[in-house]
């Protein structure tokens, strides 16, 4: 490993220090919750990652910085709409930091997104509901048509307005929609093995003088946990979030992957994170990576061996992608963390 890139706390699971006994946690932490094990990590990454780029967006982006580069050469180039704003989301070879938009930017997602189910759901029902009234009254199917429409108009009309504005705001008009958050939620660093919440309260702090406070700590000190918990219709959903050994300090990935009905995604998403940490192993085989690679040390040489096609993602077609989400979604659904023993267990005692 070259000692001249990476922290002295770089995270390696061969260098993995002794630690004190673990916190117990609370009955309301144990309370539906599972924690995973440390190691054994298989090769895999939520399909949304693996997506995130796809090939044929990073042939897009390859496209339009050249026609930009020939562009500002030619004097002609002119900034196309919130190019340059700091969205405060990164994933390279250094830090893999998360944050969402604001509120704004939410509200207008949920009207277009949830008016557009509404009214989906408010037609089928509706469908249902006419072929029984028609079946059952004892009036004419015109005299049910008549007493029927205006009701379904009222009840369908609300959300498929709300389809339709935020719809139009969104296509039409970005710049009264799209808005970054104030900052990151949080960050795991590769770098340096350090993962960092970030603290917009910070004892009024943020407030006072825009400072945003700072909590960090090793990642061998977290552990993760599978959080299950009911959907609105009661079914059961699981999602990953770590929490600190010692502290009260958490970070929960349920916006990043949305919650699933099986463990196995939020199961992929701990190997990856992991994979993502290790500075003994090259960074995944996924197409975010691929223009960071030669940037980490331990990547670029692993593809200086292998003799890794450079051009391995952004060179691929349709067809064989589509042969990679379905070879990740196979290796997710047969994932073993749960039956995995915990590595972790040889460095700590834990209380519970």
């Amino acid at each position: 490993m070259d000692n001249t890139y990476y922290a002295n706390t770089a995270y390696n699971p061969a260098r993995i220090p002794q630690q004190p006994t673990s916190a117990e946690r609370s009955w309301l932490g144990k309370f539906a919750k599972t924690r995973l094990p440390w190691g054994r990590t298989q090769d895999v990454a939520p399909e949304s990652i693996l997506q995130d780029p796809t090939p044929k967006s990073l042939r897009f982006w390859e496209d339009f910085d050249k026609k930009r580069e020939k562009e500002k050469a030619l004097g002609t180039y002119k900034p196309r709409p919130f190019e340059g704003v700091d969205t405060h989301g990164v994933l390279d070879q250094e830090r893999f930091r998360h944050a969402l938009l604001s509120k704004r930017s939410h509200f207008w997602m949920l009207m277009c997104g949830g008016g557009r189910f509404l009214f989906y759901l408010i037609l089928v029902l509706s469908v249902f509901t006419y072929a029984v009234a028609v079946t059952q009254s004892y009036e004419s199917w015109q005299r049910t048509t008549e007493r029927f429409i205006p009701l379904f108009l009222l009840c369908a009309g609300i959300p498929l307005l709300c389809w339709g504005l935020g719809s139009l705001v969104i296509n039409k008009f970005p710049r009264l929609w799209f808005k970054p958050s104030r900052g990151p939620l949080w960050e795991l660093n590769r770098r340096t093995g350090l993962v960092t919440v970030f603290d917009y309260d910070n004892n009024g702090e943020y407030k006072q003088n825009g400072s945003i406070g700072e909590i960090t700590a090793p990642f061998y000190e977290f552990d993760a946990y599978i959080s299950t918990s009911p959907d609105r219709q009661g079914l059961p959903m699981n999602f990953l979030y770590l929490a600190h050994r010692y502290r009260d300090i958490t970070l929960n990935f349920s916006s990043l992957v949305a919650p699933d009905r099986t463990p196995e995604l939020p199961c992929a998403l701990w190997d990856f994170l992991q994979n993502y940490m290790d500075t003994s192993r090259p960074l995944q085989e996924l197409p975010c990576f691929e223009k960071y690679r030669q940037l980490d040390p331990v990547t670029a040489a692993h593809d200086q061996q292998t003799g890794r096609n450079p051009r391995y993602w952004i060179d691929m077609d349709d067809a064989a992608f589509a042969a990679q989400l379905d070879d990740m979604s196979r290796r997710i659904n047969a994932i073993n963390t749960l039956s995995r023993r915990n590595l972790m267990a040889k460095h700590v005692a834990y209380a519970d």
